[in-house]
């Protein structure tokens, strides 16, 4: 399998059916992705395939060759987004971060000016058991607001 993570090519000779959240963590040590339930459903593993986001942790390898994958390490040192989330404090126990990250630079990069809707529509996807979608939300938005 070839595709480009984070901006650099990369050959791989695994199964083509291991999820690709495994070969990010456990092959390329990009370690920022967590796994959350394991049926993409909560966005902890959500990364960006060629600019969309996409839970990564039943996502199979064969279905990201040829594509460029973004890890949240990818996004930028800093992005405008992680000092955004410092600013609001908007992470708590922080598990659950990356994915949003990774979410609502996919919106930033669609719409650089999101409302508050779109924001929240955006992120929909994504759980967080601590209670700062308020902070998380407005931390996108001064996001874009820099931008």
């Amino acid at each position: 399998m070839d595709l480009v993570v984070n901006g650099r090519p990369v050959q791989l000779d695994l199964d083509p059916e291991t999820p690709l959240l495994y070969v990010l963590r456990n092959d390329l040590g990009l370690m920022g992705t967590r796994f959350g339930c394991g049926s993409g459903s909560c966005g902890a593993c959500m990364v960006l395939v060629d600019g969309h986001p996409m839970p990564s942790c039943d996502l199979p390898l064969s279905a990201v060759d040829g594509k460029a994958v973004a890890t949240v390490e990818g996004l930028g040192d800093p992005h405008p987004l992680q000092a955004a989330f410092l600013a609001e404090q908007a992470a708590q126990c922080g598990y659950c971060v990356s994915g949003i990250l990774v979410n609502a630079a996919a919106l930033l990069a669609r719409d650089p000016h999101p409302t508050e809707d779109a924001v929240r529509s955006q992120l929909d996807r994504n759980l967080c058991r601590c209670g700062v979608h308020n902070r998380v939300v407005r931390a996108v938005l001064r996001a874009a607001e820099s931008a």
